[in-house]
């Protein structure tokens, strides 16, 4: 969903902060089926779910990466994180985007890898704290 910075600011302007959100998530809403629970839980506060909004357009669709590819990230990063209602809604949108669900099942076993990894380090940095923390890799430049 691409959220327009000028138009969402005009229609804060125009019909207010609660109006703007409720339209915003109805918007979301129709597009993917369902809206993700942290917009939901922010339509309290509609001034945070703008700023989520637009902050999440800004950097989800103002750059360089493909959209599909956002949300394959995104997804990756939902499932590392082991959020069931971030890895729902990310995979739903991939597969919108046109992701197949070989490139879904890539995407959610590099998190694993990664995750797996990030555990194992950790746990070897709580058992040997005296030996060199993580080498070379830390001075990557």
């Amino acid at each position: 969903m691409t959220v327009k910075f000028d138009e969402v600011i005009r229609s804060v302007q125009e019909k207010g902060a609660q109006a703007t959100a409720d339209e915003l998530i109805c918007n979301v809403e129709e597009e993917f089926g369902s809206a993700p629970l942290i917009y939901k839980k922010l339509e309290d506060m509609p001034e945070a779910l703008i700023a989520h909004l637009l902050y999440k357009n800004a950097v989800g669709e103002g750059g360089c990466l493909p959209p599909k590819t956002v949300e394959l990230i995104s997804l990756a990063v939902g499932s590392a994180l082991r959020c069931d209602h971030c890895t729902e809604y990310h995979m739903r949108a991939a597969k919108l985007m046109g992701a197949s669900k070989e490139e879904i099942l890539e995407a959610v076993l590099i998190a694993g890898m990664l995750a797996n990894s990030s555990v194992l380090a950790n746990a070897y940095r709580v058992v040997d704290p005296d030996e060199e923390p993580c080498g070379a890799a830390c001075s990557i430049k």
